[in-house]
């Protein structure tokens, strides 16, 4: 496998440089690690001049310097038997740094934290994280967590999520996690039922018997997509939830202890197959576990209705 992992020094790059250090991947893995640097003007921060002309040669040096120890840093982390590290500076915005090696070295996986040190510390996800989540063709996981022992994957059916069901049968790292197979049944009450048009009672008998068919449905989704991942080795429990699905699977992923959550989301032509869907930006914004999120590349023909 290839993977890539961004830093920049942070606590939360950090994170991620030691969830990849812990995971058990394939023999002869390369691990590309990449740090982005600023260079001239933009060491300001601003399209800007400064009051005075400054020479940012020597503030240049430094921080390349600084990434040259950081990078330096992670590799000894990653070291391990089965593996290769290599390590690079480069230069420019990070989220454009991070997307064209990924391309470059044709990446199986892009790992990276949920913020570095220019994001708010409020922010569950940073910006340089949503940029490189929206635009990447390859998988990716925002690092929250330095290990996977518990893992919740939000299954619906959909192609795209076939494809992350895929990223656990076949990918080594998760062989010895628990998996927690979540269907959610979209299948809130409708608004008019606490407007007093119908009876409450009426209403709750229309809801429950328009509800039933969903529920089934997801009920054995779980149950299949369990089997199947037990058939490949991997300990599962399968469950089913009513709901709205983001809000959901952050709840379960809470109250089951999970590392990471892993789902898939749509790919599409145009600006939308650029951008990862609702449901998926909702999970990446309000999980507090890992959370990899893994692009179906589509045709551009509308796709089949799942996790978006």
């Amino acid at each position: 496998m290839r993977i890539l992992v961004a830093t920049d020094g942070s606590e939360c790059a950090g994170v991620a440089v030691d969830l990849v250090a812990a995971l058990d991947w394939p023999a002869e893995s390369t691990i590309h690690v990449v740090e982005a640097v600023a260079s001239g003007m933009a060491v300001f921060g601003g399209p800007w001049p400064p009051a005075q002309p400054v020479d940012t040669t020597a503030i240049d040096d430094d921080i390349r310097k600084q990434a040259e120890r950081n990078l330096e840093t992670a590799a000894e982390r990653l070291a391990g038997p089965g593996r290769s590290v290599e390590t690079a500076v480069a230069t420019g915005r990070a989220a454009d740094v991070i997307l064209a090696l990924a391309d470059q070295t044709d990446a199986d996986l892009i790992v990276l934290g949920s913020r570095g040190h220019g994001t708010l510390k409020t922010m569950l996800l940073g910006s340089v994280s949503a940029e490189v989540v929206d635009h990447a063709h390859a998988p990716v996981l925002v690092a929250r967590s330095p290990s996977v022992d518990r893992v919740v994957f939000a299954w619906d059916g959909s192609s795209c999520a076939e494809k992350a069901a895929r990223v656990l049968t076949d990918w080594g790292p998760f062989a010895n996690a628990e998996v927690h197979v979540l269907s959610v049944a979209d299948a809130e009450p409708p608004w008019w039922v606490e407007t007093g048009i119908v009876s409450e009672e009426a209403a709750a008998e229309a809801y429950e018997e328009a509800a039933e068919p969903s529920r089934h449905q997801h009920d054995q989704l779980a149950q299949d997509m369990a089997d199947r991942l037990r058939e490949a080795g991997l300990k599962v429990v399968p469950e089913r939830c009513d709901g709205d699905p983001a809000a959901q699977i952050v709840r379960v992923a809470q109250s089951q202890e999970a590392d990471l959550v892993v789902m898939g989301t749509h790919g599409r032509s145009g600006l939308a197959r650029l951008l990862v869907g609702s449901v998926a930006r909702n999970v990446l914004l309000h999980a507090s576990c890992s959370v990899l999120v893994v692009r179906e590349q589509g045709a551009d023909e509308e796709m089949a209705p799942g996790i978006a």
